[in-house]
């Protein structure tokens, strides 16, 4: 049976219960730290996995367009978690399979706009374009005051990463469209979070995220194909295709669903500004995008923010 249906937001749901926070004169035990820092863990992991295959991405782009790419990329990811998952398609309401249905819009809207942008721009400004969705979604959504605190203190960072114009990370000289797909893409990255917290509940596992890929992939296929016709079938383009998928889209995606089931939506988004980071690291290693001193500087005024908000999660666990 379908997990029941909930009319609360993510950001007001408690996250899962365990053990009672220590007090003053004690320690946290060391089941109440694993239980706390194990979603924070699964959200990191995410964000290495989809960095990476984002730069892997980049690589291939000439082969197949940014369009094939994503048709790739979903397309993989879809039949990959279908025979996986092997989700079941009854017993599930109307509202069911319309959380569903707007899960999938988002994940093909923010793909498809994501890889638009990475064209276009380099990766790190892209993803710290990106990221000020999740920023926005975590203020708006909030009703504690320290989740404000935090999200300004990340919005600093990815602030001074964006007005720096060395290192290939700064946005002086960005082609505008691309500057533009890449903040359309942070609005539906803040979809994919509401909507990716919600399936969760909705729905065993990872069956309600391989349904939505299947909706993404089929919603990407008619762009993928457009532009790219016949070379999304040459075998290597298909196998980079594929290690894409399981990069950004398999992997991180199931795991951060796992997240969302045991934290608040605004604390995840907050962690979401760990991706500027990780996605200057990937651009680093893998397209030889370099990084400055104030590049750092501004890294580290965002990983502080995600510490912040780690500890405030961590906290908040009910007894």
């Amino acid at each position: 049976m379908p997990a029941p249906s909930s009319s609360a937001s993510p950001a007001s749901l408690p996250a899962q219960a365990g053990p009672a926070p220590a007090t003053a004169s004690a320690p946290l035990p060391a089941e109440g730290r694993g239980r706390g820092l194990g979603p924070v863990a699964l959200v990191i992991s995410a964000g290495i996995s989809v960095q990476f295959g984002a730069a892997l991405a980049v690589m291939i782009m000439p082969r197949a367009g940014a369009a094939g790419v994503v048709t790739l990329r979903l397309a993989a990811a879809a039949v990959v978690l279908l025979l996986l998952c092997r989700p079941k398609v009854r017993g599930y309401s109307r509202s069911d399979w319309g959380t569903v249905l707007a899960f999938g819009v988002a994940m093909a809207g923010m793909n498809g706009l994501f890889y638009q942008s990475i064209d276009r721009i380099p990766l790190g400004p892209a993803v710290t374009l990106e990221v000020l969705g999740p920023l926005a979604l975590s203020v708006l959504v909030s009703r504690r005051l320290v989740n404000f605190l935090w999200a300004g203190l990340a919005l600093g960072g990815v602030v001074l990463l964006s007005g720096h114009g060395g290192g290939g990370l700064g946005f002086g000289s960005l082609d505008p469209l691309g500057a533009a797909f890449a903040l359309g893409a942070g609005a539906m990255w803040a979809a994919y979070i509401v909507f990716s917290a919600r399936t969760g509940r909705r729905f065993p596992q990872a069956d309600g995220l391989a349904l939505a890929m299947a909706v993404a992939a089929v919603l990407s296929l008619p762009l993928g194909i457009a532009g790219a016709g016949t070379d999304l079938l040459v075998p290597s383009t298909l196998a980079l295709g594929l290690g894409v998928a399981v990069l950004s889209s398999v992997l991180p995606y199931t795991l951060e669903m796992l997240a969302l089931r045991r934290m608040p939506a605004p604390t995840f988004a907050i962690l979401m500004s760990l991706e500027p980071a990780i996605a200057a690291t990937a651009g680093f290693l893998v397209l030889n995008q370099a990084m400055s001193a104030v590049d750092a500087l501004a890294i580290a005024l965002v990983i502080a923010a995600s510490m912040g908000a780690v500890r405030s999660q961590i906290r908040k666990q009910p007894a």
